[in-house]
């Protein structure tokens, strides 16, 4: 299970400061699932690893897509992304950052299933 203390998160005007946009395009982003959340103490909070270059990673939208679509909660689907996957011999976030899309979406269309 993941500790959530350890997260490094940001807020949604963090979020805004580094990618240089409104604090609605943050939201549209979390609504189109490029970006995934969680509330921590009533605060919209985003990990910090899903951003790669002060850009939403990638390969997150289609992945969290699938999870969300098989059932997940947003704050499932963070934690899975976050939480090393035995299958994957590292995180889901990781193995995104590390150009594995493939894999990862494997093992989470199996995970919806």
């Amino acid at each position: 299970m993941i500790d959530w203390a350890e997260v490094e998160w940001l807020t949604v005007p963090d979020v805004c400061e580094r990618m240089n946009l409104s604090p609605g395009k943050v939201h549209r982003l979390l609504e189109e699932r490029a970006l995934l959340g969680v509330r921590v103490d009533g605060i919209m909070k985003i990990p910090a690893l899903f951003l790669v270059e002060d850009q939403p990673q990638g390969d997150l939208r289609g992945t969290a897509v699938v999870l969300l679509d098989g059932g997940y909660s947003d704050e499932e689907a963070v934690a899975w992304l976050l939480t090393d996957e035995d299958s994957l011999g590292q995180s889901p976030i990781d193995a995104l950052r590390a150009g594995r899309k493939s894999a990862v979406r494997r093992v989470a269309q199996i995970l919806a299933l």
